[in-house]
């Protein structure tokens, strides 16, 4: 459980941080002010690194029979991160120096930003946390089935009792204090 949370949390900071870099150094918005499109522009590109991260986390879509909850998890995943995002901007206020992620920035609006403000730092953390959540809850897959599969051959044995020279087959759970013989059978008479 603890390794299928570490690789959420490493696969949707991997997804955050690609939505980050192209937004940062392909579009060159280094901040959610409000001159670039402020909050709105926060909650749309949350809302597509949740689509992301749904499509990735957990299942990813081109695993076998995974399109219908690969759809599920970027739906909710792209409400989920703008929730996420909403609360970054709203109560967590923490001010890191980060004058070394955005060079072309004026030190003193970057003094002053916010975590929630940020791109780079936001968005993988919000694609960290959903793909920790997603990756969780990703529980029953083909390692559950291997290991259902496994409990249900060890939970029966199959034992051969021989009786009047003929082999018989019977079935026992483990559990069982005392084996259970099949009674023989009496050889069929031929009919004259």
């Amino acid at each position: 459980m603890l390794r299928r949370l570490l690789i959420g949390l490493v696969l949707g900071a991997i997804v955050g941080g690609l939505a980050a870099a192209a937004l940062v150094a392909g579009l060159h918005i280094a901040m959610f002010a409000p001159d670039t499109g402020g909050a709105v522009l926060a909650y749309l590109t949350a809302a597509v690194t949740g689509v992301l991260t749904g499509l990735v986390a957990g299942k990813p879509i081109w695993a076998s029979g995974a399109k219908i909850e690969a759809g599920l998890k970027a739906f909710f995943g792209a409400l989920l991160a703008a929730g996420l995002m909403f609360a970054l901007r709203q109560w967590v206020h923490f001010q890191p120096d980060m004058a070394f992620l955005m060079p072309g920035v004026d030190p003193t609006v970057v003094h002053d930003a916010v975590v929630g403000n940020v791109p780079a730092l936001a968005l993988p953390a919000v694609a960290a946390v959903l793909g920790g959540f997603f990756e969780l809850d990703n529980t029953g897959g083909a390692d559950a089935d291997e290991a259902k599969g496994e409990a249900s051959k060890s939970k029966k044995r199959v034992a051969d009792a021989k009786t009047n020279g003929k082999s018989q087959k019977r079935v026992a759970d483990d559990d069982e204090s005392e084996a259970e013989v099949a009674a023989p059978v009496a050889p069929k008479r031929a009919k004259r």
